[in-house]
């Protein structure tokens, strides 16, 4: 036995390759131990505080934590090997990469969840929707921010030069730009929709045969769920170059009826006509006051009575035209009103003869 754990490979013998091993599965072992430490333990105590801000932390800080961990197992139990000097070398570069992305990542996880914890609830008491939809595209930014300035550090901490690799990627920034027109395009959309405000979540909009209510504006797509409740992905870029009819913003649903009675109506018959939709409307209470009636035309078959109307913003549309509707025809039918329907009345004249 104390042969083969003396025997060497790639340098160590099996006796170090195991040591080794062992450390970087304690250290695993001890992470874990840990994670549960603070989800069983520090969890219960935080839980008990007035604030928030502890549990946030705790919440966020044990998974990285147990990276940390395996990191500083891998460390130790790596250097207790004998490697060639350029493979320290390297293995010094990945070690300051990893504990830079881990230190970004919890920073990261930090900083999203007070947001989520304290702006956006902030945000929804509001009565203003823009902060609703700046929101989501801030948490974004400053989760890119905070990665793009980690993987700057980690990149430097390995001893790479940052200035000359941001130097390198100016030189390609032409082919990039022209690769990337669309996107550009897409981010300038996405700033035109916060500044000209065309809509906002939830507004009913119609555009490119599109007919739905926005679910969600990002920087560079916005969410539309349909009218059929399909959800469709569309390029802000579409926002600026046709023309979006945001259904939402109308004040009033205007309805034109045009109604035709029987020709055998009198005079007196029409004006009751015209005096019932008056009443009809004014008995309404979703539909403005400015609603019209006109007698309109002498049609083919019927005497034409002209009925536009106006339903009120947060009136239910369907349903106060039903009601409309039906009320239309009790009272029509109530007072002897006949509606017309297309008639033909043919007249067989013979020649007579002489």
């Amino acid at each position: 036995m104390k042969e083969f754990l003396a025997k060497e490979f790639y340098h160590n013998t099996i006796a170090d390759w195991g040591i080794t091993l062992l450390i970087i599965l304690g250290a695993v072992v001890a992470g874990k131990i840990i994670y549960w430490f603070f989800g069983s333990v520090v969890k219960k105590l935080t839980s008990k505080t007035k604030t928030k801000i502890d549990d946030i932390i705790v919440d966020m800080v044990e998974e990285p934590v147990v990276l940390a961990l395996a990191i500083v197992g891998m460390w130790y139990g790596l250097h207790r090997l004998d490697f060639p000097e350029n493979w320290y070398q390297f293995m010094g570069k990945v070690y300051h990469v990893l504990i830079a992305i881990n230190i970004t990542w919890l920073v990261a996880r930090l900083v999203d969840a007070i947001i989520q914890e304290y702006i956006v609830p902030l945000a929804a008491k509001t009565e203003s929707t823009l902060d609703d939809q700046i929101i989501p595209v801030v948490r974004k930014g400053i989760r890119s921010v905070i990665w793009i300035l980690g993987v700057i550090v980690a990149l430097n901490n390995a001893g790479y030069d940052v200035g000359a690799l941001i130097a390198g990627l100016g030189i390609g920034g032409l082919a990039l730009a022209m690769a990337a027109k669309d996107s550009v395009a897409n981010i300038f959309g996405g700033i035109m929709i916060f500044t000209d405000k065309p809509f906002k979540v939830g507004d009913r909009i119609k555009i490119n045969g599109f007919d739905g209510a926005i679910s969600e504006v990002g920087i560079r797509t916005s969410r539309m769920r349909t009218l059929e409740g399909r959800l469709v992905t569309i390029p802000n870029s579409q926002f600026t170059g046709n023309m979006v009819e945001n259904v939402s913003a109308e004040p009033t649903r205007k309805v034109i009826l045009n109604l035709g009675l029987t020709y055998d109506m009198s005079s007196e018959q029409m004006q009751k006509a015209i005096d019932v939709l008056k009443e009809i409307g004014k008995s309404n209470n979703n539909i403005n006051d400015d609603y019209l009636v006109s007698f309109n035309a002498f049609g083919d078959f019927s005497l034409g009575i002209l009925f536009i109307y106006y339903i009120k913003k947060d009136s239910d549309i369907l349903n106060t035209q039903t009601e409309m509707n039906l009320e239309i025809l009790k009272q029509f039918g109530a007072n002897g009103l006949e509606m017309a329907f297309p008639t033909q009345t043919i007249y067989n004249i013979k020649e007579e003869k002489n």
